[in-house]
């Protein structure tokens, strides 16, 4: 368990002054990582210099800046917001004296904290295992912490202290694992499809209020806090649009810069349920200063899991605390968009409308006719709407319904 008052001390590296604003804004995004967390933020400290230094990152000068800092703040643990060589991480924490870790390892932390199910903690673990092994070679830096604290929480100090063979057996057994996972959703993904039920995903930055829009629509209980990745394992839950009218709302991990890659390659299987979507709702908070780059954050993890070709609807949250000519200006720059507010409730019906119409879920009436022994073609039409009349005439069943658009194809046999 993380000690709530451990002191943290953030440093983050800007490659040259155009690069500056861009660091500022991922410092202030690591300093919610380390809240989230359990730390506390003593202090930030930014280097600018033209490239990274091979041996520490941020040179020999900062690093004597950093050792003073933390003997003034008392910090406990420095944090940099750029992923750490192995040698790298082991000079900076022999030259400052204090436990060092980079922005990679405090995101595991907070996902091993986070994890709930069985298949989040072996994605976690997976992705911890697979961090830490090319680090073994440095021995006390990352096995001898014993105290606890961020960076120590997971697989645990004697799984990381046997050999890289054993680590690489259980590596394998989890990906089999994780791979059986796969298959029993991609089943189940398949069940849903016969039911012609479309799947809407949510993505979006980590903290842009999907789980908050997610229960205002469903009526759920997903988890919602001002701290980062509070959602890991994905919720499905069914939305109601109308009679015979539904879809099987999905809420996801949040993305963010710097994704660590070994996360999501570990939560494959579960960013599937967002590469098989029939639609992507992106989940913006408007009122955030950094839109463009979160943006750019998100296309970028959904090129990396193959659902960059995926239909999407923007959906510009938090609308309520957002002057109306940064809606417009963000509303103009996407391709279609709903203005909503999860938290009052602003613009549901009207993002659940626009949905229907960009899944072809308006009712249409038709009437179809069966044989009369067709009894499970009959059922199908009354599962899938509202019948309006029923009728038997000369050994047919003759039926007025209204189905969904995309249902219709199904029964062009039937039609009348």
């Amino acid at each position: 368990m993380t000690d709530p008052g451990e002191r943290a001390l953030l440093v983050g590296l800007s490659l040259g002054r155009r690069d500056r604003a861009r660091t500022e804004s991922s410092l202030e995004e690591l300093a919610l990582l380390a809240w989230s967390a359990g730390a506390r933020v003593v202090g930030t400290l930014l280097q600018e210099r033209a490239r990274r230094d091979p041996a520490t990152l941020i040179g020999r000068g900062k690093v004597e800046e950093v050792k003073r800092a933390c003997a003034e703040e008392e910090a406990e643990v420095v944090i940099l917001d750029e992923d750490l060589a192995p040698a790298q991480q082991r000079n900076l924490e022999q030259a400052v004296g204090t436990k060092t870790l980079d922005r990679t390892q405090v995101i595991l932390d907070i996902f091993a904290r986070r994890a709930r199910t069985r298949e989040g903690r072996l994605q976690v673990e997976l992705a911890q295992l697979d961090y830490l092994l090319p680090r073994l070679g440095g021995k006390g830096v990352l096995l001898s912490r014993l105290g606890g604290g961020i960076g120590t929480r997971g697989p645990g100090e004697t799984k990381l202290e046997t050999d890289r063979r054993r680590i690489r057996q259980r590596i394998q057994s989890i990906r089999r694992e994780i791979e059986h996972v796969r298959r029993e959703r991609h089943t189940r993904r398949e069940a849903r499809g016969r039911r012609e039920a479309p799947v809407v995903a949510l993505v979006g930055y980590t903290n842009a209020g999907k789980s908050t829009l997610f229960n205002a629509l469903t009526r759920g209980g997903a988890p919602v806090s001002d701290q980062l990745f509070m959602t890991l394992d994905p919720l499905v839950r069914k939305v109601r649009l109308g009679p015979g009218c539904e879809v099987l709302l999905v809420d996801t991990v949040g993305f963010i810069q710097k994704l660590p890659h070994q996360l999501v390659a570990a939560f494959r299987a579960t960013l599937e349920e967002v590469k098989e979507a029939d639609l992507l709702l992106h989940v913006v908070d408007a009122s955030s200063p950094g839109v463009e780059e979160r943006d750019a954050a998100v296309e970028s993890v959904l090129r990396e899991i193959g659902a960059g070709d995926r239909p999407r609807l923007l959906v510009l949250n938090k609308a309520d605390r957002t002057p109306a000519e940064r809606i417009r200006a963000l509303a103009e720059g996407g391709a279609g968009s709903a203005v909503v507010s999860a938290l009052s409730g602003d613009g549901l019906d009207g993002l659940l409308s626009t949905v229907a119409s960009r899944l072809d879920l308006s009712p249409r009436r038709v009437r179809l006719s069966f044989a009369a022994g067709d009894r499970r073609g009959v059922a199908g039409v009354y599962a899938a709407g509202r019948v309006l009349g029923h009728e038997v005439r000369e050994g047919r069943v003759l039926l007025e319904a209204e189905l969904a658009g995309r249902t219709v194809g199904r029964y062009r046999e039937h039609l009348v």
